[in-house]
């Protein structure tokens, strides 16, 4: 996309975010992703080709990494997992995973959780056993199993719709949160905690409706991809979303690129902050046998996880666009703030009036800035009048009390 396009899309939701706040939820303790689930998701780099192996891989590598300790540990096997009924109807695995069971236990033997991933309809997106009328089932089979995470794509439920001749709008939709929550009531009768995410691409408005059916975390745009453009996009269009989400019910732009394809250190972490700043979960969807330092780096920055982990839950706040330059802000349940700029633009951008933009934000008097990608802590707030990001680059600082 044009770096015009992404200007204008900036331009047209800039209002939004500035009248628009967060919402707080007051939950128990024991609720499933009281913060943002972080973890790993097997579709963006081993899609239908995935195995037994290629997890407890991956298991492992979350843990000799850093990532386990950094905050990572869901597990998530995506499509393509699943073998056939048998007479009684019951699940199993196909050849790719000949214990499920046992792969269960080796990723909670690493100090992990298993994720898992179906359907509400007859078919998944690649084509293989979904859970319609199999609800209650397959969630005890997953409890059984050992499974923590489940995720649910709307895929070919909409055929089933379809063949029902179920045309008006209204209906449909009624009939797809019912489809959602069914898997949810299925769950919770299993009486093993599991954190529910929808799958559903942000049609029919589902951050207005997904947490009354128990999902923990619900997709609000389409899939993402290693095009820098396209992340910035997505990021964008979650502005507004953040009363909608908080402790327990998350808005979910998808599966993390960092470390994929053709992003660039600058835009790597342009992309975990944009994720961070959105209180978005954070699902890394490399391939950790080839993962650099750098892109270790980048994933496992405690102080940029900690503002993503923030247990306030607030979502960001827009304070200012500039041409290519976006500024947001989000609050901190200790009372700080983190401050985020983003250029967007091809060129290297030059800082005018960041320092007026902090106290803008809502930065505490005297407030000390820690520049969390450099990792060194300002001298005076008069310091962030003069800087420059580069092209795709970003700026985050937390902003603390004296």
């Amino acid at each position: 996309m044009p770096q015009s396009r992404l200007g204008l899309a900036c331009h047209a939701l800039l209002a939004l975010g500035l009248m628009l706040s967060p919402r707080v939820f007051a939950l128990p303790a024991a609720t499933p992703a009281a913060t943002p689930p972080m973890g790993w998701n097997s579709w963006n780099w081993f899609a239908d080709k995935v195995t037994d192996q290629d997890v407890r891989k991956a298991a492992d590598l979350i843990v000799t990494s850093g990532m386990r300790a950094a905050g990572y540990v869901y597990v998530n096997i995506d499509d393509t997992w699943e073998g056939e009924r048998d007479a009684t109807g019951v699940i199993h695995p196909n050849a790719k995973f000949p214990d499920m069971k046992a792969l269960a236990d080796y990723v909670h033997s690493r100090g992990l959780k298993l994720g898992i991933y179906s359907s509400p309809g007859p078919l998944t997106c690649a084509n293989f056993a979904g859970s319609y009328g199999h609800e209650q089932q397959d969630a005890a089979t997953y409890a059984g199993w050992g499974v923590d995470y489940v995720k649910y794509d709307l895929c070919s439920f909409r055929d089933v719709l379809d063949k029902a001749g179920i045309t008006d709008l209204d209906e449909r939709d009624r009939r797809i949160r019912a489809a959602y929550a069914k898997m949810h009531e299925a769950i919770v009768a299993t009486g093993r905690p599991m954190v529910y995410s929808l799958c559903q691409y942000g049609f029919d408005s589902v951050w207005t409706w997904g947490a009354s059916v128990g999902a923990n975390l619900w997709r609000t745009t389409g899939d993402t991809s290693t095009d820098y453009d396209r992340i910035v996009v997505i990021a964008l269009t979650q502005i507004g979303l953040g009363r909608y989400a908080g402790p327990g019910h998350w808005n979910d732009p998808d599966i993390l690129e960092v470390g994929n394809g053709k992003l660039t250190h600058d835009e790597d972490q342009s992309h975990m902050t944009l994720w961070a700043m959105l209180a978005a979960p954070l699902l890394a969807g490399n391939n950790l046998t080839r993962m650099s330092d750098a892109v270790r780096d980048v994933l496992t920055n405690r102080e940029v996880i900690a503002i993503d982990q923030d247990p306030l839950g607030s979502q960001v706040r827009v304070i200012r666009q500039e041409g290519p330059v976006l500024i947001w802000s989000r609050p901190l349940a200790d009372g700080s703030l983190a401050f985020a700029v983003f250029n967007i633009g091809t060129d290297r951008a030059s800082l005018r009036g960041l320092q007026r933009d902090v106290l803008q934000a809502g930065a505490p008097p005297g407030a000390v800035a820690r520049d969390l990608w450099a990792g060194r802590t300002l001298k005076s707030l008069r310091d962030l009048d003069g800087l420059t990001v580069p092209s795709h680059g970003v700026l985050l600082l937390r902003l603390k009390r004296p």
